[in-house]
């Protein structure tokens, strides 16, 4: 999707001249500031907690071009911090349940989505079409990866963390002198010293509190104006109202990402959680035996796409995307299910089947991947 850049506003219509009274009386925005808001684009990665809070304050003060990059949908677990969704939009995809919502707000912008997770393939593609990116994701893979595109391309990255009644913000690569992540983390945190979002909880306001935050350090960035999180990192711990701002110091050896090839794995890393997690297979003639004979017996979940289910699937399959498998509904049907039935995961080859298994073993549903997948049905068929 091309977002284009080339068309400047020097006007404000006459709806925004009123939706925006407030803005345009302060000495540090008026006319002119509010026309450098028209002008700009942000590009917010995630539509969750954090995302929630920054999408519908940048869509109010008038942010001209809005990206949101997503690919999972609503549940009703979410609603309790991700306000920017409803409950009649759980089940609806978060990019689209969010466009609705801030265009509902405000007519004026554009939505840009993208219904994909930010990974090494697409976000130097993404990245590179707005002008400020927010980090609203939640894992280490893709904050190390949205920091390391923005270094490549010199975009101001606006950070931001949450877990419990605690959260972070700060402002990375604004300038050739500013921190960035690596300079805060040089390196990911170890697999067991960060609990995944299924084993801790977080208060929704803490989401809306670092949102916002987030919100109004890229309302500064645009304006120019104000004293800026940049080289700061502000502690906030909202169980005992405590806040404090910390210094960063930014080191040269931490700029020197050039090719974002070098870390793939490491940016590919769904979950700092599921790394080590251990899964059983089947080989595929094992499981073949067992699916022509005991087929009833069995819970046989093929995680590949609709399209890909819809074009070629096995007989007593059942279809659960691997992009839904995070879904409340989903995953009590499998639980429910695997009481009385052994659970089978399938894709094309093995690879989704095996993801897929990690996130039911998370949550303490045994299965077993097929490798070879659909690829050695469809090699039986033809031989």
């Amino acid at each position: 999707m091309k977002v284009s850049k080339d068309i400047k506003f020097n006007f404000l219509n006459a709806d925004e001249q009123e939706r925006y009274k407030k803005h345009l009386t302060l000495k540090e925005i008026g006319n002119k500031g509010q026309l450098k808001l028209k002008n700009s684009s942000v590009l917010c990665i995630g539509a969750g907690g954090l995302g929630s809070s920054v999408l519908i304050y940048l869509a109010a003060a008038g942010i001209g071009k809005i990206g949101i990059v997503d690919n999972d949908h609503v549940e009703k677990s979410n609603l309790q911090r991700q306000i920017v969704h409803e409950t009649n939009t759980i089940g609806n995809l978060k990019i689209d349940s969010a466009h609705e919502r801030i265009k509902r707000l405000n007519p004026n912008i554009e939505v840009f989505t993208f219904n994909k997770r930010i990974s090494s393939e697409n976000a130097l593609g993404i990245i590179q079409e707005f002008d400020i990116i927010c980090d609203c994701s939640d894992n280490f893979g893709t904050r190390y990866l949205i920091n390391d595109v923005c270094l490549i391309l010199n975009k101001p990255l606006v950070f931001g963390s949450v877990q419990g009644f605690e959260g972070q913000v700060s402002v990375f690569n604004l300038h050739k002198t500013s921190p960035n992540l690596r300079d805060l983390l040089p390196a990911s945190p170890s697999n067991n010293d960060v609990p995944s979002c299924a084993e801790y909880g977080v208060v929704g306001v803490s989401t809306g509190l670092i949102g916002i935050l987030q919100a109004n350090e890229i309302i500064k960035i645009v304006l120019k104006k104000g004293e800026i999180l940049d080289g700061k990192i502000l502690v906030f711990d909202l169980l005992n109202m405590n806040m404090k701002k910390l210094n960063l110091k930014s080191d040269q050896i931490n700029k020197q990402v050039k090719n974002l090839s070098h870390f793939v794995d490491f940016y590919n890393e769904d979950d700092c959680s599921e790394k080590n997690i251990e899964i059983k297979r089947i080989n595929f003639n094992d499981f073949y035996s067992l699916y022509k004979e005991q087929i009833n017996k069995i819970l046989l979940i093929d995680v590949r796409e609709n399209e890909e289910f819809s074009a070629y699937a096995l007989e007593g399959s059942i279809s659960i995307p691997l992009s839904h498998f995070n879904q409340e509904s989903a995953l009590k049907f499998i639980q429910k299910e695997s009481l009385i039935k052994e659970v089978f995961t399938i894709c094309k080859s093995g690879k989704r089947s095996d993801k897929a298994s990690k996130i039911l073993a998370k949550f303490k549903i045994q299965s077993r991947s097929v490798e070879g997948g659909i690829e050695r049905f469809q090699e039986i068929l033809i031989t």
